[in-house]
């Protein structure tokens, strides 16, 4: 799986990405619009306070979601590992992932648990193909010869053991 996956799979990301970005902050909207309109309470809280946290909630979680889609896409676009801070990003939203499918299975079913898996695998799948450099074998070898990459020293030659006559 090299360069025939990769760009594919950073676009999907991306797509997802925003999408799920989309979709959270609107799901928290709504949410914030009902309880602003029920005046529901829980366990005596201020019904403000919980429309204005949802509300929050929901801009501030859709703007990371789409922060971490617009890494995606500029893997996508231009055909090279995440670096930086888009790295860190793609690698939280992993973990997010990961901990919001674990979460998810109890109160959503195991569709929910399946999409988040299902998002977490193709996080680390953008970030696996883009691993390796362009063009270096896995085995760390740069050459036929056997000689290594650069940035790393050469071999030392064998050193005869004391006591032992030398070849000159």
């Amino acid at each position: 799986m090299g360069p025939v996956v990769r760009r594919p799979v950073a676009w999907i990301v991306a797509v997802v990405l925003f999408v799920e970005a989309l979709g959270f902050a609107a799901v928290n909207w709504f949410l914030g619009v009902v309880v602003d309109r029920q005046k529901m309470s829980l366990a005596g809280l201020d019904p403000d306070v919980m429309s204005t946290s949802s509300k929050v909630a929901g801009v501030v979680f859709g703007l990371y979601f789409a922060l971490c889609g617009l890494a995606a896409l500029l893997v996508a676009v231009r055909d090279r590992r995440p670096a930086g801070v888009g790295r860190i990003l793609l690698i939280s939203a992993a973990v997010v992932h990961g901990l919001l499918g674990a979460f998810a299975w109890g109160p959503m079913g195991w569709t929910a648990f399946l999409f988040m898996v299902v998002v977490l695998a193709l996080i680390v799948l953008l970030l696996m193909t883009y691993d390796r450099e362009e063009g270096a074998p896995a085995d760390g070898l740069g050459g036929p010869e056997g000689a290594p990459k650069s940035g790393t020293p050469a071999p030392l030659p064998p050193v005869a053991p004391p006591g032992e006559p030398s070849a000159s």
